[in-house]
């Protein structure tokens, strides 16, 4: 996972995994089939790892405005942390691929998706629901924004600045 994290797919060799692995390239290919599919498996690993949600509990009585800072909170840990690589495996690991792996290219834009309607729907216990679909792809695109940030070395305080920006955006459209 740390190395699909890192390097992304296609920066990812066969020998490398192997060797991180410790074992054969057979091996590998009778344990998960192909690298696509030792790819799939960290993926899933690492969506139970870092899925973020605006979700609350009955005993949860947040603001929209707490609930914002502990998901930008959450999400900074994950790229910045030392528990991890700098990024997010799904934001940033398949952008861009060569003709072979549109497949899974376009697999990691549905997580994506699928992140976005996660948070739509959460935004519905604070904003009306013509506002959510809106706040929710503004969050997925700042989200994304201090992924990329991270990947290229941004400070969890400088992240923090950005988010708080976020945050006072999408706490804004309570009024509108």
């Amino acid at each position: 996972m740390h190395l699909f994290w890192r390097y992304g797919y296609e920066g990812v060799s066969l020998a490398m995994l192997t060797e991180a692995i410790g074992i054969a390239a057979p091996s590998l290919y009778a344990a998960f089939g192909s690298k696509t599919g030792l790819y799939r498996e960290a993926l899933d690993r690492y969506s139970t790892m870092a899925e973020f949600t605006l979700s609350r509990t009955d005993e949860d009585c947040l603001t929209l405005d707490e609930a914002l800072k502990h998901l930008f909170d959450q999400a900074i840990e994950r790229v910045t942390g030392e528990q991890g690589e700098r990024g997010c495996m799904v934001s940033i690991g398949l952008l861009f691929c060569h003709p072979d792996h549109v497949q899974l290219c376009d697999e990691l834009a549905t997580r994506r998706h699928d992140m976005a309607e996660r948070l739509e729907n959460d935004l519905r216990h604070w904003l009306p629901p013509a506002r959510c679909c809106d706040a929710a792809r503004f969050l997925c695109a700042v989200l994304q924004g201090i992924a990329v940030q991270a990947k290229d070395g941004a400070t969890a305080h400088d992240l923090r600045a950005t988010t708080n920006i976020g945050r006072a955006a999408v706490t804004a459209m309570i009024a509108v």
